[in-house]
C-alpha cells in the first residue's frame, strides 16, 4: 500500500499538537491523525472538527502553546481534560508508532463504532419525528369527520335589540362566560362577532376550557389593532381530542375602551345563555354570537376576515382571571422614594373610576403599594395606563411584585439605586405613557407566584417637566393557574 493511501486524512483527528511542533510530526506515520493548533490566534473554536484524546508536545514552547489552546475546551466542562504527553526527540519514532497503534487500534475502532451508532440514532430520530407529524395530521383529519378543511357545526348569529345597553362594563370589570352546546371532539376553533372595535388602548382576552375537569385549553390575548369588525376566528393548533366534553368560553377586556361583543337571538335554554358574575339585563336569555368549527387546525374558514392564534396553551392547568377588588385598591399606601417633598398627594385611589393615580416627581420614584394583592398561582398581570390631563407631561410607569409584608420602601429604593429589583421580586420594566392614548401593559411571569405578594405601582419622570402628569392606572387584570384536576366547576 502506498504511503499516500496509508496516510490519507482521517475523518476524526484524535491527536492534537502545537503548530510549533509541526516539523517533528510532518512525514511521520501519524501526520494524518494530528490536528495542529495555530500559534498566536484568538479563535474561540481551536478544535473545530476535531475530538482529541491526547496532546503531543516536543518542546517547552510547544507544550505551553498547547495548554493555552486546550484551555478553551477545558472551560466547557463537557469533555474530560485532554492529557498532554511529552515526546523525547531521541525516541520519537518509537513513541509515534506507539501512538498510532493506540489510536488506530482499539480506540479507533471504538470511535468509528460510536460514530456509526450516533448516525443511526440521528436517522431514527428524524424518521420518528416524520412519523409523529404524519400521525398527527391523520389524527386531526379523522377527528374532523369530513374531508372539508374546516366546517361550521354550530352558530348563534348576532341580533341587535333596540333596547340593548351593551355589556362593555361587564367585560371591563369582570368577564362574560358562554357554554358551547356541542361536543368538544374535533373542535378546531371558535369565532366571535364584534360589532365595534376600538383601534387602540386595550386588549381582548378569550379563554377556552373544559367544564367537567376545569382544565384550560387555550388563551388568546389580542390587542384591539389585530381585531376586525364582524367575525374573528380564534384558532387552535390542535383539535380538541379525547373524550367528548363541554367547552366554556370566558371573555374579558382591558383598557380604557371595550369592544362591542355581540349577543345572539334569545333562546329558551337558560343553561346556554351568556353569564357573568354581575347580573345584566341584556344577558337575560341571550347567548353570545359565536360559531364553532371542526376540521384541520390552523386553516381559516372561508369568508372569515382574520385568524388569531392562541398566546398560551393551557393543557393540564386550570386558568382563572381575577380583578383587584375596589376595597383592595382603596388600601394603596404611598411608599415613594424621592428627595422632593410634594405639596400635593402623589399617590391616591379614585373611588368612582376604580383606578389609582401615581403622579411622578422631578426626581426619584413615586410609588404606591397594595398589600397581598397578588394571589398564589398568578402567572400574568395587565393594566391600562394614561396621563389623565390633555396637557400632562409624559411619564414612565412600571409594576413591582414583592414578597408579602416586605419593606416596600426598601424594595423601591433598591430599584431606584441599582435599576433592577431584588431577586425575590418581579419587575415589569418601565413603559412610557402619554396623554394621547391609553397604553396596555402586560407583565408575564416566568413562573407562577407561590405565595401572596404585594403589588407596587411606580412612576417616574421622563422629561424635565412633570406638569399635570396625572398618571392614572386602571383595569387591573391578573391570571392565575393551578392543576386542572383539582378544580371542577
Amino acid at each position: 500500500m502506498s504511503s499516500s493511501v496509508r496516510q490519507s486524512p482521517a475523518k476524526r483527528r484524535l491527536v492534537v499538537a502545537s503548530d510549533r511542533d509541526r516539523a517533528n510530526v510532518e512525514g511521520s506515520d501519524i501526520e494524518h491523525l494530528v490536528h495542529f493548533l495555530e500559534t498566536g490566534t484568538s479563535s474561540q473554536t481551536p478544535l473545530q472538527n476535531a475530538f482529541p484524546l491526547v496532546g503531543l508536545a516536543f518542546s517547552d514552547e510547544g507544550e505551553a502553546e498547547l495548554r493555552v489552546g486546550l484551555a478553551a475546551v477545558n472551560a466547557l466542562g463537557t469533555v474530560p481534560e485532554v492529557p498532554i504527553q511529552r515526546v523525547d526527540l531521541g525516541s520519537k519514532a518509537e513513541s509515534l508508532a506507539l501512538v498510532r497503534t493506540l489510536v488506530e487500534g482499539g480506540v479507533g475502532r471504538l470511535a468509528r463504532f460510536t460514530t456509526s451508532v450516533t448516525s443511526e440514532v440521528a436517522i431514527l430520530r428524524r424518521e420518528r419525528e416524520a412519523l409523529l407529524e404524519n400521525y398527527r395530521a391523520l389524527e386531526d383529519a379523522f377527528q374532523a369527520r369530513n374531508w372539508e378543511p374546516v366546517t361550521e357545526i354550530f352558530a348563534h348569529d348576532p341580533y341587535v335589540d333596540p333596547k340593548d345597553e351593551g355589556i362593555g362594563q361587564l367585560l371591563a370589570t369582570g368577564y362574560v362566560e358562554q357554554l358551547l352546546p356541542v361536543s368538544s371532539h374535533g373542535v378546531a376553533g371558535v369565532a366571535l362577532h364584534l360589532n365595534s372595535v376600538p383601534r387602540e388602548g386595550g386588549e381582548l382576552s378569550v379563554m377556552l376550557s373544559y367544564v367537567e375537569n376545569g382544565e384550560g385549553v387555550a388563551e388568546w390575548t389580542v390587542p384591539y389593532a389585530q381585531l376586525a369588525g364582524g367575525w374573528n376566528f380564534f384558532a387552535l393548533p390542535r383539535t380538541c381530542g379525547g373524550g367528548a366534553r363541554t367547552l366554556r368560553l370566558r371573555v374579558s377586556t382591558t383598557g380604557a375602551e371595550t369592544v362591542g361583543l355581540s349577543l345572539g337571538y334569545p333562546i329558551a335554554s337558560e343553561r346556554y345563555t351568556a353569564r357573568s358574575e354581575t347580573p345584566h339585563a341584556d344577558l337575560d336569555l341571550r347567548p353570545l354570537a359565536f360559531r364553532v368549527y371542526t376540521g384541520l387546525p390552523g386553516v381559516r374558514p372561508t369568508r372569515m376576515p382574520n385568524m388569531i392564534a392562541p398566546t398560551a396553551l393551557l393543557g393540564g392547568h386550570f386558568i382563572e382571571d381575577y380583578r383587584l377588588a375596589v376595597d383592595l385598591l382603596s388600601q394603596i399606601v404611598d411608599v415613594s422614594v424621592t428627595p422632593i417633598v410634594p405639596e400635593f398627594q402623589t399617590v391616591r385611589f379614585l373611588e368612582h373610576e376604580h383606578a389609582v393615580v401615581c403622579h411622578p416627581l422631578a426626581s426619584g420614584i413615586s410609588a404606591g403599594t397594595i398589600g397581598r394583592a397578588v394571589e398564589p398561582g398568578t402567572i400574568s398581570f395587565s393594566a391600562s395606563a394614561i396621563i389623565d390631563h390633555p396637557k400632562g407631561a409624559p411619564a414612565a410607569v412600571s409594576f413591582l411584585l414583592a414578597p408579602a409584608n416586605s419593606n416596600a420602601r426598601s424594595e423601591v429604593a433598591e430599584l431606584a439605586r441599582k435599576g433592577s429589583a431584588k431577586p425575590s421580586a418581579f419587575f415589569s420594566g418601565w413603559r412610557e405613557v402619554t396623554a394621547e392614548q391609553a397604553v396596555n401593559i402586560n407583565f408575564q411571569l416566568d413562573e407562577p407566584v407561590r405565595a401572596p405578594m404585594d403589588l407596587m405601582i411606580l412612576s417616574r419622570a421622563v422629561t424635565d417637566s412633570v406638569d399635570f402628569s396625572w398618571l392614572k392606572v386602571s383595569g387591573f387584570r391578573l391570571v392565575k393557574q393551578s392543576g386542572g384536576t383539582s378544580h371542577v366547576r
